[in-house]
């Protein structure tokens, strides 16, 4: 009961961010606060340094905010900006400081330059950004006649609305640049503006700035157009098996039943044939349960996620509410995972539960956990933010041990002592038949590729906006949209798993098992080879870090899309075989 408190305090805590526990009501001439956040190449948005990283003006006592564990893992790390944009208080040309760069620290800014370096930093939570310099290339085709230009003033543009905040923008002062191009000491005065202008925009909307351009008139029709294209994927399979189930098995039925009243001199064939082995449990059952048991915690944790974003929980920069509720839920839904998995397999006869609990633990958390351990050695060596701090992996620890542990056994303790058995309308023969030779394009891979395009093409429009929203610097909010797609895609995943089924069972194939997970969650390698194509020709990403986190954590989600989407293809599965044998009159 402790870990499920801790946990709902690390709920309560992460999820909606307030900037220093203020109600952003402010009387002119109040302090407002400003924290400056992190520094990265632009276009590798997993890079990301301390902000004081690069030579930056800094008071003089550089305060760290407190922050919750979602923005931990966020890769933000808060400390005290030197701007001071006291509320409603305009200046117009306010020294910052005057700073003697040495040559090390020009070679250090003219690099972040190249590499197109930005700056955040949070305004009474709203987010600004600016970017550290320009490299000026104009009229010069050398690149040894570019020019790399170092912004030394910024003005702020501020808008309120009675006492609150509601936008602020940052803008370089072009002309007032510094060439920072030759390795000599360079000084630089360091200023910066402010100009308040009132707006009738209330506090409640002050974030939809940020929303708007996803919600755009050409975005949503590129959005709807993927849902209509989904929707006439879903028609079709759906036209295509019950053109199937209703002829085809119809006919299977009449035939079946003729043989019943018949002396029985006829030999059976098809699917009928083999009903003393298609109930056969399948080999390493153990594993198998496992898949299943991860795979439904999995599918519970997608749905609940979903509903937090319908109910305007991740609203824009809400700073990491979603990573908070990942690790959170993951933990409360564990005890899902223990009870399918020890009922799965107790009900395919197992006999050791206890080993097949540990291998359910591990099935996720272990590649997770391992690729965790190398990125996060990485970010250490490039001294990036994203590198967990010890107190932070000490946290996850102890949700893992305090709470996921002790609700994934229990899970298990209630799976075993629910006794169920396994509803076969079938008795299983003795010896399993022999399974007649089939052609290449019945064998597993063929069978995946098939089942893994169709649910792969319902939602791969939808993929890019959502790439370009965790690897890059667009903002997603159409949750809805995001909903129906993931909906159609459950939908779609179990319609083609089961027609391969009735294909294979139909050629007297009763291995069908393993087959159903593979097939259901042969997506997850095309998501994986999307990837791939995302990062050539989509991103501008580059870098060893930057490579190694994007390979490395979609591996890990497109390895949780295998195991979710394997879990439906077999679930759709099982329903289906039960439906027809049961239909039937098995001796």
């Amino acid at each position: 009961m402790m870990g499920a408190v801790l946990v709902v305090l690390f709920l309560i805590s992460g999820l909606r961010v307030e900037a220093d526990g203020s109600d952003h009501k402010y009387k002119e001439r109040d302090h407002v606060p400003l924290y400056a956040n992190k520094v990265g190449p632009f276009h590798n948005p997993s890079e990301t340094y301390r902000y004081y990283d690069l030579p930056f003006c800094s008071p003089d006592h550089v305060k760290e905010k407190r922050e919750a564990l979602g923005e931990v893992l966020n890769g933000d790390r808060l400390v005290s900006a030197p701007y001071q944009l006291s509320f409603r208080v305009d200046k117009q040309s306010e020294t910052l400081c005057k700073k003697k760069l040495p040559k090390e620290d020009v070679v250090k800014l003219r690099t972040a330059i190249t590499k197109d370096y930005y700056f955040q930093m949070y305004y009474d939570d709203l987010p600004v950004w600016g970017f550290v310099g320009k490299v000026d290339r104009e009229n010069k085709l050398d690149p040894s006649d570019y020019k790399y230009l170092l912004f030394k003033h910024f003005h702020f543009e501020v808008l309120y609305n009675n006492d609150n905040v509601i936008e602020i923008n940052a803008e370089p002062d072009q002309n007032s640049a510094v060439d920072i191009t030759e390795d000599v000491d360079t000084n630089v005065e360091f200023s910066y503006s402010v100009k308040w202008r009132e707006t009738e925009i209330p506090f409640e909307k002050r974030m939809e700035k940020y929303s708007k351009s996803s919600s755009m008139p050409h975005h949503l029709e590129i959005h709807w157009f993927s849902i209509i294209n989904s929707c006439v994927t879903v028609l079709l399979l759906t036209g295509f098996l019950a053109t199937i189930f209703m002829r085809v098995l119809k006919n299977d039925f009449i035939k079946y039943s003729h043989d019943e009243e018949s002396l029985d001199d006829q030999e059976e064939t098809g699917w009928k044939y083999i009903h003393g082995d298609v109930f056969r449990f399948p080999k390493h059952k153990s594993l198998f349960s496992a898949i299943i048991g991860s795979g439904t915690q999995l599918l519970a944790l997608a749905i609940f996620i979903f509903f937090l974003a319908l109910v305007g929980v991740f609203y824009p920069y809400n700073r990491g509410a979603l990573f908070t509720a990942l690790v959170v839920i993951y933990a409360l839904t564990s005890g899902i995972a223990g009870y399918t998995a020890t009922s799965t397999y107790l009900q395919f006869e197992g006999t050791n539960w206890v080993r097949n609990l540990l291998l359910t633990a591990c099935l996720f958390c272990g590649p997770l956990f391992l690729t965790f351990c190398f990125l996060n050695t990485v970010a250490i060596v490039y001294t990036a933010t994203a590198a967990l701090p010890f107190g932070t992996i000490l946290v996850i620890l102890l949700i893992w041990t305090l709470v996921t542990s002790p609700l994934l056994v229990l899970g298990g303790i209630a799976g075993k002592n629910s006794r169920a058995e396994f509803q076969a309308p079938c008795r299983t023969t003795k010896y399993p038949r022999e399974i007649p030779q089939s052609p290449w394009y019945r064998g597993t891979i063929a069978q995946m590729a098939m089942a893994g395009f169709l649910p792969f093409s319902a939602i791969y429009i939808e993929l890019y906006y959502i790439f370009a929203s965790v690897w890059g610097h667009k903002i997603y909010t159409i949750y809805s949209i995001l909903f129906i797609v993931f909906i159609i895609l459950i939908i779609v995943t179990a319609f083609i798993t089961v027609a391969l089924t009735y294909f294979q069972l139909a050629v007297e194939d009763h291995e069908w098992w393993w087959r159903s997970v593979l097939c259901g969650g042969s997506t997850g390698v095309f998501i994986f080879g999307y990837c791939l194509y995302y990062y050539h020709a989509r991103s501008d990403m580059s870098g060893f870090m930057q490579t190694s986190f994007f390979f490395g954590y979609m591996a890990c989600i497109c390895y949780g899309f295998f195991l979710m989407l394997g879990t439906v293809g077999f679930r759709a599965s099982l329903l289906f075989v039960r439906h027809i044998y049961r239909s039937i009159k098995c001796e």
